[in-house]
C-alpha cells in the first residue's frame, strides 16, 4: 500500500510540473495515456532516486558539505534529467528541456510528493 502512495504521489508531482514549469512537456494523445505515462515516469524517477541518486551523492559528498547541502538541488535536477532520457529511450512523452527546467521541476516534484505523502501518513 506505501509503494502505491508514493508512486501516486511521484505522478501527481509529476504532472504538476508538467503544468507548472514551461520546458517540462508530456505528449500523450489521450488521457488514459497522459496518466500511463504519468505513473511510469514516476516509477522510472523512483528507480533512478532508489539506485543513482545514492552514488551521486556519494560522489559529490564534498560539495554537498561545501554547499550547506545546495548541491543536493543540482543533484535533483540530474536525476529527473536521467528520467527524462530514460523515458524517451523507452517511447514515453515526457521530456525536460534543460537544467533549469530540471532544476525547478525536481523542487516542485519533492514538495508535492512530500505534502501527498504526508497526507496519507507515508514516511519517506
Amino acid at each position: 500500500m506505501r509503494l502505491l502512495i508514493k508512486l501516486i504521489a511521484g505522478a501527481l508531482a509529476t504532472a504538476l510540473a508538467v503544468w507548472l514549469i514551461p520546458g517540462i512537456t508530456l505528449e500523450a494523445n489521450s488521457t488514459q495515456e497522459q496518466v500511463f505515462t504519468l505513473v511510469v515516469v514516476a516509477a522510472i524517477l523512483g528507480l533512478v532516486n532508489a539506485v543513482v541518486k545514492p552514488l551521486a551523492q556519494t560522489v559529490g559528498f564534498c560539495l554537498i558539505v561545501l554547499t550547506l547541502g545546495l548541491f543536493l538541488l543540482v543533484i535533483n535536477a540530474l536525476m529527473l534529467m536521467l528520467t527524462s532520457w530514460l523515458s524517451e529511450q523507452i517511447g514515453l512523452g515526457f521530456h525536460v528541456d534543460g537544467f533549469w527546467p530540471a532544476l525547478l521541476g525536481s523542487i516542485v516534484i519533492t514538495i508535492v510528493t512530500a505534502v501527498v505523502s504526508g497526507l496519507f501518513g507515508v514516511k519517506s
